[in-house]
């Protein structure tokens, strides 16, 4: 029950970081809150290929598949807390 405290906290503090992510940090938090939520990948890929940005959320989401839910929720907690220094 912490590690849900603490992945609620760092969901409410990713949203007030000092200074915006890059995109590839920002799809890491997407997939780890993905992962930390729903478990692995529960929907089919963008049908449209020119939707980049659902293709490389949908890839890096894939890419945790297997991951347990307590391990995806404590990594996103520890990249958090690393984005706000």
């Amino acid at each position: 029950m912490e590690l849900v405290n603490q992945f609620e906290n760092a969901v409410a503090e990713s949203k007030t970081l000092p200074e915006k992510p890059s995109n590839e940090i920002l799809l890491q938090l997407y997939a780890l809150y993905k992962q930390g939520t729903t478990g692995d990948v529960d929907t089919d890929p963008p049908s449209n290929m020119f939707d980049f940005v659902a293709k490389a959320k949908h890839e890096a989401w894939t890419e945790l598949k297997g991951k347990t839910k307590e391990v995806a929720m404590q990594e996103y907690v520890d990249l958090v807390k690393n984005l706000k220094g």
